[in-house]
């Protein structure tokens, strides 16, 4: 079976034609910038530049690439599932409802991928779409680690996201360390313009930093990440601010770096902008704070996984994010650490206490394995999506 992916993120569409069986590569690319004025597409090896002025036309744009295909299923990532969706599902009206209902909790994400379905549709008619939803993965969260201390009637829980990315990215380090997934600990850093740290235990997620919403957790592009619950209340009084709308796109790195872009945010650094050297420094300083409160969550951690697109490039974010815990047995090795490769590999030292790995995700392929198997088994009925 040929599945089309469309992962449609808040900035980027990637896509990717796979069959799944036999794990060929069809075609492949990402529009990258969307609503910046120097937005890319790239497209099996080669670039065009460009404006992409919304998620609509980026995914026009890769339709019109594309060409004359006819894909056997599409496979949408969907970031919010909410309470309902544990599992891929094909799509109906109802789904696409239930998504669109949860927009309030993922608003740079929900709405973008209902608009990828959709155009989806229109394209390949009677062609199976299914949803692969982002949260899935984490509802192994145990209810301490998902509950906040509010009102139980708030109906609010720790939700988790980027589950397809930790999913995918834990089965492979199983595979590099030679051990069954079950007998391991690890901690997932998927860093991109949006950014989580992931608690996984035996294959399960037991804590994450993002939760009701995207915007917990790490620093991100534009999205905060934590931040005192009081800032919304303060900025509402003291200057009219809308703090979900402020907090959400202009906020992270493009706040205290002026640009969103990790690679634009090092340049500048490099140059001697000293907002973007903050920047990094605060990004970082995050991240090693996560990764030394999920040492404590699992008590024994086997490896630190870095992906995503800072993840996998930046060795300086690398570096800075594990500098101070060589007594918790991480340490880097610098040339390692430095070498230009693009695949799998450890950065950290030989024979070191807790491998540090760098895995380049691939959430098409764990969302094109999803899809096909949502197609194999059917889905819940419109009622099931209430």
């Amino acid at each position: 079976m040929s599945v089309l992916v469309l992962n449609t993120g808040s900035s980027s569409v990637k896509y990717e034609l796979i069959e799944v069986e036999s794990g060929e590569r069809l075609a492949n690319g990402v529009v990258e910038r969307i609503g910046e004025d120097a937005g890319r597409l790239a497209h099996d090896g080669g670039a065009v530049e460009g404006r992409f002025a919304d998620h609509e036309a980026a995914l026009r744009a890769i339709l019109d690439v594309l060409g004359d295909i006819s894909p056997e299923a599409v496979g949408h990532r969907v970031v919010h599932g909410g309470e309902h969706f544990r599992e891929a599902v094909l799509v109906d009206e109802g789904v696409i409802a239930a998504v669109e209902r949860l927009a309030p909790l993922a608003p740079l994400h929900n709405p973008v991928n209902v608009i990828g379905i959709r155009v989806a549709q229109r394209a390949f008619p009677g062609v199976p779409q299914v949803a692969v939803f982002d949260t899935a993965f984490h509802h192994t969260i145990p209810p301490h680690a998902a509950t906040y201390a509010v009102p139980p009637e708030w109906k609010v829980r720790r939700f988790g996201f980027h589950g397809t990315s930790c999913a995918y990215v834990a089965e492979r380090a199983s595979a590099l360390l030679g051990s069954d997934l079950s007998a391991i600990n690890l901690i997932v850093l998927h860093l991109g313009n949006g950014a989580s740290a992931t608690a996984v235990q035996a294959g399960r997620s037991v804590d994450t930093s993002m939760g009701l919403t995207p915007m917990e957790g790490l620093v991100m592009g534009t999205r905060s990440g934590d931040v005192d619950p009081g800032l919304a209340g303060y900025l509402a009084r003291t200057c009219g601010i809308d703090a979900d709308e402020a907090l959400t796109r202009r906020s992270g790195l493009l706040a205290l770096a002026g640009v969103s872009d990790m690679r634009t945010v090092r340049q500048r650094a490099d140059e001697g902008d000293e907002a973007a050297r903050l920047a990094r420094e605060v990004y970082c300083h995050r991240i090693r704070k996560y990764v030394g409160a999920y040492y404590a969550v699992l008590g024994r951690v086997d490896a630190i996984i870095f992906t995503g697109g800072v993840g996998e490039h930046d060795a300086e974010v690398r570096a800075m994010s594990m500098a101070g815990l060589e007594r918790l047995g991480v340490v880097l090795d610098p040339a390692r650490n430095q070498a230009p490769s693009t695949g799998e590999r450890a950065v950290s030292e030989e024979n070191g206490e807790v491998a540090v790995l760098v895995i380049p995700t691939d959430e098409e392929w764990e969302i094109a394995r999803q899809t096909l198997q949502s197609v194999r088994r059917g889905a819940p009925q419109l009622g099931d999506h209430a």
